[in-house]
């Protein structure tokens, strides 16, 4: 069972892969610290730092087809004023008409300042379908 700071994050997580899948780059920026850095494969070999890498994604538009992202198996990890929260990522969305499922393998790290905690760090691998 996860205790009330645990379910914050996973609420909080939810809600920043919603802004993504939704293209909601107001609560994308508000849920990220500005120093926010990932190794992700659309920065292949790269660790990117910052919010501009990610804004270039949110400027192209909103999706043209609804997408829904499910959390599963999260395992959340807090210490102090960090945490780590790392899950199997699952979106499902529709491609040519047919549904599909992608996954990917996802760490983020949270940090509390105050009173609220943001988005610090991620970690994106995609896992074979």
């Amino acid at each position: 069972m996860h205790d009330t700071t645990e379910l914050e994050l996973l609420a909080l997580n939810q809600e920043l892969l919603d802004a993504i899948a939704n293209g909601d780059w107001a609560a994308y920026s508000r849920l990220c610290d500005p120093k926010l850095s990932a190794i992700e494969p659309e920065a292949p070999g790269q660790i990117v730092s910052g919010l501009g890498f990610h804004k270039f994604y949110f400027d192209l538009g909103k999706p043209s087809v609804p997408r829904q992202t499910s959390i599963c198996q999260p395992l959340v990890h807090v210490a102090g004023d960090m945490a780590v929260v790392a899950y199997v990522r699952l979106v499902q969305k529709l491609e040519n008409g047919v549904p599909k499922t992608v996954a990917s393998a996802e760490t983020r790290v949270w940090i509390r300042n105050g009173a609220s905690w943001r988005h610090l760090h991620f970690h994106r691998s995609p896992l074979d379908s």
